[in-house]
């Protein structure tokens, strides 16, 4: 098997993700997933994919992750690794969809309006 590549976004989080066979070392920005994520969490929200296929141990996965919070890159980054499973093997498509994988979360931050101090928050009014 050659290199798989896939790319996942979220917010402004952007994941390129690079996968081929090996024993299941994730390697994120040149750093060990547990280095980059310290938080059991988003460990978990990483691997889920690899979990669901149950071949956390079949693949070797680096990622350059760039832009956005931690939250929103390892979000992006479960979409690149469920996207670059279905390059590998078509099959797995409906498993990672029915878990929801497969599916960009569009949310993002609306934009502030003039003269409003927020997006949706206008100035307190004052009636004299």
């Amino acid at each position: 098997m050659e290199v798989v590549n896939a790319i996942g976004r979220r917010k402004s989080a952007v994941a390129r993700v690079y996968v081929t066979e090996g024993t299941g070392k994730i390697t994120i920005n040149k750093k060990d997933v547990t280095e980059y994520f310290p938080s059991a969490i988003l460990q978990f929200v990483v691997k889920q994919p690899l979990q669901l296929l149950e071949s956390a141990e079949k693949y070797d996965i680096k990622a350059n992750l760039d832009g956005g919070g931690f939250t929103g890159q390892s979000q992006a980054l479960r979409l690149a690794i469920a996207r670059a499973l279905v390059k590998i093997n078509e099959e797995d498509k409906k498993a990672l969809k029915d878990q929801g994988f497969l599916t960009r979360d569009s949310r993002a931050v609306e934009r502030k309006k003039p003269g409003q101090p927020k997006a949706r928050r206008r100035f307190q009014f004052s009636k004299r």
